[in-house]
Formats: C-alpha cells, structure tokens, sequence
C-alpha cells in the first residue's frame, strides 16, 4: 500500500503561544529571535554553529549580535579567533542576564496572560469550529 501525502499548509500549530518584544530607551530590541541566537551560542559555542542551527546565515546571526552589542552597550558575545585550535564564542555576563531576564518576563506575561488567551481562543473556536 503506497502512503498517502499530506499536505500542509504552513506549521503545525500544537498550542497558543505568546511573543514578547521588549523595546528599550536605548534603541535596543530584544525578542524571541535575538534570545534563540544568544541560547545557541551558548549552546553551541560558535556563532557559525548558531545560524546553522537556527538556518540563518552567518552573517545575519552577527548582525543580530552586533545590533544588541551596539545598542546595549556593551558585549553579549565574546570570540575566540579561529587557528590550530579553532574559535569560539560564549555569552559574556550581559548576554547571560538578556537570556535569563526575557525567559522570566515571557514567562510571568504568559502566566498573566493565559486566562486572556483561552478566552481568545474560545472566541476563534465559535468563529471557526472544526
């Protein structure tokens, strides 16, 4: 028996979800994309490795780290340079502390958020039942 095609249109979609932007005084704007790019190079320790992951390119992965250092002020990401050993780069103090505090404002938004949400999706589901 041949298996049958499915086609999608578009993701999956498995739940709601909320996504947070924070625009600071400072021109800086940190959201879920810039936060993906810090946690894999932290996980990965390279910033090649990180948009391979996230499938950016290289260049547009340091362009978003190079945004947030300018206009923080300071470094999120510290390299390594390449040679015998090869590079590397990992989170600095204050890319630690942007990781940390956007995971806990998403997650205290989506705490306040979630009876709001439900009640959205309620307000779909009699929009559009299945």
């Amino acid at each position: 028996m041949a298996a049958s095609k499915i086609k999608h249109s578009g993701p999956v979609k498995t739940a709601n979800r909320l996504s947070i932007r924070v625009d600071l005084v400072s021109g800086a704007r940190i959201g879920p994309g810039k936060v993906a790019v810090l946690e894999e190079i932290a996980r990965s320790g390279s910033i090649s490795a990180a948009g391979r992951a996230l499938r950016i390119s290289y260049r547009r992965t340091w362009e978003l780290v190079e945004d947030m250092n300018a206009k923080l002020g300071a470094p999120v990401v510290q390299t390594a340079a390449g040679g015998s050993g090869g590079g590397g780069a990992s989170l600095t103090e204050l890319g630690q502390a942007i990781v940390t505090r956007y995971r806990a404002i998403e997650n205290d938004c989506a705490t306040a958020a979630r009876k709001h949400i439900a009640a959205l999706q309620r307000l779909s589901d009699r929009e559009h039942p299945s």
